[in-house]
């Protein structure tokens, strides 16, 4: 372990350093706009479904952009793309803390959610080019700190703001922090090109837009109901991800893939990347379900909302470096299967005692160990996936790995919601009282993500030992050399 560590050199370890504070800003500002939804639709005097679009557009975004950067990340050095996606975010951001109305806040949004689209794979891709295979999970769990704890923390710090602040102070103090990261950062990443050679596919571009982009759309309409529409907007969907993987496969045999898919013939990247996504949609349905019970339910403020969740975000925070310490002796295994049954039980908790006089106490502690569950997945998952892949492939799967991510959120976000809203109207139908059918509708939704650990607890147990890591990662060492 020691030569491990002396391996992981004082400008790599500032590199990486300065990576993970720029994407946890950037990821922070992903959920910050959702708490002031309300006050921007009336300082805008605009409708909730033109509000909503708020959010909406930066997800479309991120599913858009993040395809791509796999491409970004084999042709341009690590310097290029960091001022890129900075660059991009904070233009967003100082455009958005200007914004005279809504139209252009909605184009702030989209500039931002390039930049943040571009960050989590330019920080995945660089750990794994820069530390070795041993020292990984500590690491990588600094990253399930960016991943897990940012969105968590978003909904406070913008509830805190808006209690004695204007909105626009959601975008002015986050300015500063972005523009020190550039000054910073810039100079101490590598400046090495990478493959100048390798073309952009444009059909490949053409066909991800409306398929990466049409499916967020259509799986985040699904939270209000199934309609012609989105049925409609899904199959199209669809169809373009069919073509576009078709396209990825043969553009594979002469390396001008604009996603290399060949990470998926890794077993443990594929397990991990099913066990993330079953992990992300139970992590959003929570993250939606919880002040919307808070809200809807108990008559809860939304700084205090945030607040209750605030001590489960700071726990995950806290564990994650210590769990990645554990997988790099134990692997993920130990880890994973303990984690998806504490997560299992947590969320089979809120279905059976969830209702109108769940005192808060309750409902604080059962959401932390929720957190201690899900601290122990995301770190092992995110090693564990990575961990196998050679050099030539780290953009890709960073990039396929954070696609899925998106994909799942808004899945496990249109599911929830969904289920809930379901059996709330099939309740209210049934004679059954608006508060109590209310309660009762929340319920299921909780059971979709204890259905999730469920499978979590299954892939933890397929997932290979530590032995086995390390001779994976000693049968890629030539590849990473090249």
């Amino acid at each position: 372990m020691s030569n491990s560590v002396e391996r992981l050199s004082k400008q790599s370890f500032t590199t990486i350093t300065v990576l993970i504070v720029s994407s946890f800003v950037v990821i922070l500002n992903e959920t910050i706009m959702n708490v002031a939804l309300p006050v921007l639709m009336e300082e805008f005097n605009v409708t909730a479904d033109a509000i909503q679009w708020l959010s909406t557009i930066f997800m479309l975004t991120m599913a858009v952009v993040i395809p791509m950067t796999g491409f970004l990340l084999q042709r341009f050095s690590t310097r290029h793309v960091f001022v890129l996606a900075i660059g991009l975010f904070t233009l967003g951001t100082t455009l958005a803390a200007l914004s005279p109305g809504l139209g252009v806040l909605l184009v702030a949004r989209v500039i931002q959610a390039c930049g943040t689209a571009i960050m989590m794979p330019l920080l995945m891709t660089t750990i794994l080019d820069l530390v070795p295979p041993a020292r990984r999970g500590v690491l990588m769990g600094n990253v399930s700190i960016v991943i897990s704890v940012a969105p968590a923390i978003g909904p406070t710090l913008s509830g805190l703001i808006l209690q004695y602040l204007s909105w626009r102070f959601m975008f002015i103090v986050i300015i500063p922090i972005a523009l020190a990261a550039l000054v910073i950062g810039t100079p101490r990443l590598s400046n090495e090109v990478g493959d100048e050679a390798t073309p952009l596919s444009v059909p490949s571009v053409l066909l991800a837009i409306p398929g990466f982009g049409g499916l967020v759309y259509g799986l985040s309409g699904l939270s209000a109901g199934v309609s012609a529409a989105n049925i409609g907007i899904l199959t199209v969907a669809i169809a373009c991800l069919v073509g576009f993987v078709l396209l990825q496969l043969r553009l594979e045999r002469d390396d001008k893939a604009l996603l290399d898919l060949r990470s998926l013939n890794y077993r443990d990247f594929t397990l991990s990347l099913v066990l993330m996504m079953c992990a992300m949609i139970s992590l959003f349905g929570v993250i939606i379900l919880l002040p919307m019970f808070f809200t809807n339910v108990l008559g809860i403020e939304t700084l205090t909302t945030g607040l209750i969740m605030l001590p489960g975000g700071l726990l995950m925070g806290l564990l994650a470096p210590m769990v990645g310490k554990l997988y790099d002796r134990v692997g993920p295994r130990p880890l994973i299967v303990p984690g998806a049954l504490v997560l299992l039980t947590a969320l089979l908790g809120y279905a059976i005692v969830l209702d109108a006089d769940t005192p808060i106490w309750l409902l604080v502690t059962m959401h932390l160990i929720m957190s201690l569950g899900l601290a122990f997945i995301f770190t092992p998952a995110f090693t564990t996936a990575l961990n196998p892949l050679p050099h030539h492939l780290h953009s890709h799967g960073s990039a396929l790995l954070s696609t899925l991510q998106q994909l799942a959120g808004a899945m496990g976000t249109a599911l929830i919601v969904g289920v809930v809203a379901a059996s709330t109207s099939s309740k209210i139908a049934a004679g059954t009282d608006v508060i109590t059918a209310t309660v009762e509708g929340f319920k299921p939704g909780f059971l979709v993500g204890a259905a999730c650990s469920v499978g979590i607890l299954i892939i933890g147990f397929l997932l290979g030992g530590k032995k086995s890591e390390e001779e994976s990662a000693a049968a890629d060492a030539p590849a990473a050399m090249n």
